[in-house]
């Protein structure tokens, strides 16, 4: 882990996914972009609770399909007890209804996996934003409405 010595201005990010070869692909992508640390994996909803205090992420990006415990419930529960901490939701085939419960657990938006090499990067950029209360266009409901975070 890299939290030893951490880098104030960058986006500390954990990756959350059951399968290792996506959580690879995703921190090499990530780790191309200048202020993107990624400091943490887990496998699944239960070890990304037990991650989420010593490595101390800026953004956690979940799957939600996993093993054990669900991104959704995770996400429910990080939200609850760390409130700063921005969630980006991954999912493979993105459905409304999952995208739904992902957000109203906390996530502030859902990228599918066919496109998260390109759209994550961006999409941690809109969440960091939606948790500091600036206001940012989010696809799904349109430019300038971001801070309606309740209606998503």
């Amino acid at each position: 882990m890299s939290d030893i010595h951490p880098n104030p201005r960058s986006i500390r990010v954990l990756l959350v996914d059951d399968h290792t070869m996506v959580r690879q692909g995703l921190r090499c992508t990530l780790e191309t972009y200048p202020g993107i640390e990624v400091v943490g994996e887990a496998s699944d909803g239960e070890e990304v609770l037990a991650c989420i205090e010593k490595i101390r992420p800026t953004v956690v990006v979940m799957d939600i399909v996993m093993p054990k415990m669900d991104g959704i419930a995770a996400t429910r529960l990080i939200k609850t007890q760390y409130p700063q901490i921005a969630v980006v939701g991954l999912t493979r085939g993105l459905k409304d209804y999952t995208s739904y419960s992902m957000k109203k657990a906390g996530a502030f938006e859902v990228v599918d996996k066919k496109h998260a090499v390109v759209e994550l990067y961006d999409a941690i950029h809109r969440a960091l934003a939606g948790i500091d209360g600036k206001t940012v266009d989010r696809p799904e409901i349109g430019p300038g409405l971001g801070s309606m975070t309740e209606a998503t």
